[in-house]
């Protein structure tokens, strides 16, 4: 069945007054004053300013660090996301108290989240010559706020614990996490998709990630389906072991699932096929992550005592793959590593995993993908049995052939654009299976 918006208006946007900072002397000063500062000491971020005498500014994440390389520099002048990173300041230095700080952040970040989520849906002015879908521009002024946030050096009193509760107001809001709200009323039925930023930086600093480009292009939308209009909320989430640590995964989906008639996160997986993941294992295997941390071990999760080794995905693969949603061939991966039940050496098991089995490896991995996939199909099963779920690997965005510096190329944009209609046309397709399939 084609696929087709309802004309039904999104809910109202807030919308940020544009700036023009000069990017390429912010990213000159910054690396000035990295070449200059003497040893142990931390630069300002790009934009921003030193702190007072005697105080101690920061040293920048891993991740901000980044963001004084050209390619970033170019990413954020060319994706009409450039002056969130200034504004912020702004608002930041007009603060006379906790309260109007943690306003002021809640504010920007949903913002960002807001500008971003237009402009891929060609909603607005883009702001710049980069294709409207790129979900990149959105992580480097995300990480551009962050970095101005984390320097400030307010006029008033402010500890670790509460600068500590600002950085999260602005992760939580800028990613879509704090505004996964449905319609009310029971003929509307509920979507929520994931998807996380782009990753491997250090292996090749201009990749994107095209799950993060279908949550910017799905949250808000509706699809006509025969039972009646589905409304889709997205949320995007880092890469980053931590963070799933701290429990972000649950705070964010716990409220919603519930409600949820269906729910796909979504990753980046293998070059030239999408799979829809069926078993997601308990482990983590230890990739570095965008802070270039590696954690290995059980997925920690509350209750561990009822922790089980597996849980399965109850969307209707059968009904995804075989149906026309694209390009791309959706595979049904059944494929798991697992320690067999009285044994200590892991095996891979196509077929999916054995009675009594510890998980080394899920469908989709031992990495954030499939550790996402783990916790929100154990949060279905702990909160909302009944509810179909589970994960959707996409193809590897890349680009272009001979491309290996430019930031973007038509073959770029033409692959994340078939990729993210075709998770459109996935979801489409789940929501119209019949039970069981």
């Amino acid at each position: 069945m084609p696929l087709d918006r309802l004309p039904i208006p999104r809910r109202t946007r807030p919308r940020t007054a544009p700036a023009a900072p000069a990017l390429a002397v912010l990213a000159a000063s910054a690396a000035l004053a990295l070449a200059s500062a003497p040893p142990g000491a931390a630069a300002p971020p790009p934009g921003g300013s030193a702190p007072p005498p005697g105080a101690t500014a920061p040293a920048p994440t891993v991740e901000e660090r980044r963001l004084s390389r050209p390619e970033p520099q170019e990413i954020l002048r060319r994706g009409g996301l450039a002056d969130a990173g200034p504004s912020l300041e702004r608002a930041l230095g007009r603060a006379r108290s906790l309260h109007r700080a943690e306003a002021a952040v809640a504010r920007h970040g949903a913002a960002l989240w807001e500008r971003a989520v237009a402009r891929a849906q060609g909603r607005g002015p883009a702001r710049g010559d980069l294709a409207r879908g790129d979900d990149r521009p959105l992580y480097w002024a995300r990480l551009d706020m962050t970095a101005r946030l984390r320097h400030w050096e307010p006029p008033f009193a402010l500890d670790a614990a509460d600068r500590a509760r600002l950085e999260e107001r602005l992760e939580r809001s800028s990613r879509g996490q704090d505004s996964l709200r449905f319609p009310g009323g029971g003929v509307v039925r509920r979507v929520v998709v994931t998807g996380f930023d782009p990753f491997t930086l250090d292996r090749d600093i201009r990749i994107g990630n095209p799950s993060g480009a279908a949550a910017l292009a799905l949250d808000g939308t509706w699809i006509r389906t025969p039972d009646g209009p589905a409304r889709v909320e997205a949320a995007v989430f880092p890469v980053r072991w931590e963070d799933f640590t701290g429990g972000e995964v649950e705070r964010t989906l716990a409220p919603v699932l519930p409600r949820a008639d269906l729910f796909a996160t979504v990753s980046q997986g293998r070059v030239g096929r999408f799979d829809i993941e069926r078993f997601n294992g308990a482990w983590r295997g230890g990739f570095p992550d965008n802070a270039n941390l590696s954690r290995t071990g059980t997925v920690p999760v509350s209750d561990p005592a009822s922790q089980p080794q597996w849980t399965a995905t109850t969307l209707p693969y059968a009904a995804i793959t075989e149906a026309a949603t694209g390009p791309f061939p959706v595979l049904d991966n059944t494929a798991v590593t697992e320690i067999p039940a009285g044994s200590g050496e892991p095996v891979l098991r196509p077929q999916g995993p054995t009675p009594g089995s510890t998980a080394r490896a899920g469908g989709g991995g031992d990495y954030l993908s499939n550790e996402i996939a783990y916790r929100a199909t154990l949060l279905r099963d702990r909160l909302a049995p009944g509810v179909p779920g589970g994960h959707v690997h996409t193809p590897v965005l890349r680009f272009g052939e001979g491309n290996t510096s430019q930031v973007t190329d038509p073959e770029y944009v033409r692959n994340r654009r078939a990729i993210v209609e075709q998770v459109r046309m996935i979801i489409t397709v789940a929501l119209e299976a019949p039970p069981g399939r």
